[in-house]
C-alpha cells in the first residue's frame, strides 16, 4: 500500500471514530434530557393535586387570576 492510500486510511479511521463518539454523546444527552422533561412533568402533575394550588384563569384584561364561583 502506497503512504498517500495508508494516509487517507488512518484519516477516515480517525474521523469515522470522531463521528460515533460524538454521535454516542448526543444520544446520551437526548436521554438524559427526556428522564430530566418526564420527572419535571410528573412533579408538575402531582403538584397540581395539592389542595393548597389553585389554578389562575386570563381575566379580560389578560391579568391571571384565580377563577371565581369557588372553582379550582
Amino acid at each position: 500500500m502506497s503512504a498517500a492510500a495508508l494516509r487517507i486510511l488512518v484519516f477516515l479511521i480517525v474521523g469515522a471514530a470522531v463521528a460515533w463518539g460524538l454521535r454516542r454523546i448526543w444520544r446520551d444527552w437526548r436521554k438524559q434530557f427526556r428522564e430530566v422533561d418526564a420527572a419535571r412533568r410528573q412533579r408538575d402533575l402531582a403538584e397540581r393535586q395539592r389542595p393548597d394550588v389553585i389554578t389562575l384563569q386570563r381575566d379580560k384584561d389578560g391579568t391571571f387570576r384565580p377563577p371565581h364561583d369557588g372553582e379550582r
